[in-house]
């Protein structure tokens, strides 16, 4: 009897201690439920710093995609401003032409072609086009490529551009076309 009155204490504090850890008081010391809390609490952080990597990680997917469809436009329509400008002259181009097919005064014909030149020169300088300044100057490896070299004519010209073969452009003070030039030696 005394085996079943143990057995019935046992079970009545089996069931006391789990009525206490539904309730959230149990009376198991503090050391074992801790270490369960932390474990959680750790749990729950892993997860959250998953979340915002995986939050963070789609957010610059998603940057990557709109700079790189951002740069493709830009791409497809840099030239667009400079192919607008220049419209106009060909349009102008155009009625020159017509002209020279009607016209038989070569003087007309000359200023009227004159002022396409000077159109397309201004139109070029309004958006950022310097032509390089060469002859005359010091040869300079930075801005000249050096086609050939003749005598100079004098020795104050030796080393500098006598010639320019192709003229030399910056765009917006850089440089984006060499001048091709001869020089004195």
């Amino acid at each position: 009897m005394e085996e079943k009155d143990s057995n019935l204490q046992e079970t009545a504090e089996n069931v006391e201690n789990l009525e206490n850890a539904e309730n959230g008081s149990n009376n198991a010391p503090e050391v074992e439920n801790e270490p369960i809390s932390e474990i959680d609490q750790l749990k729950a952080d892993i997860a959250e710093q998953k979340d915002k990597y995986l939050r963070l990680m789609a957010e610059f997917d998603n940057y990557k995609r709109r700079t790189s469809k951002e740069r493709i436009e830009l791409i497809q329509t840099a030239g667009k401003d400079v192919i607008v400008s220049l419209l106009d002259v060909l349009d102008d181009c155009d009625r020159a032409e017509k002209q020279l097919a009607i016209s038989e005064d070569i003087k007309v014909q000359k200023e009227g072609i004159q002022l396409v030149f000077n159109k397309i020169r201004s139109t070029m300088q309004s958006k950022g086009l310097t032509a390089m300044e060469s002859i005359g100057k010091d040869f300079d490896v930075e801005l000249h490529e050096a086609i050939t070299e003749v005598p100079a004519p004098n020795d104050k010209q030796k080393g500098k551009v006598i010639d320019e073969i192709t003229k030399g452009y910056f765009l917006n003070e850089k440089i984006i076309r060499f001048a091709k030039v001869v020089v004195g030696k």
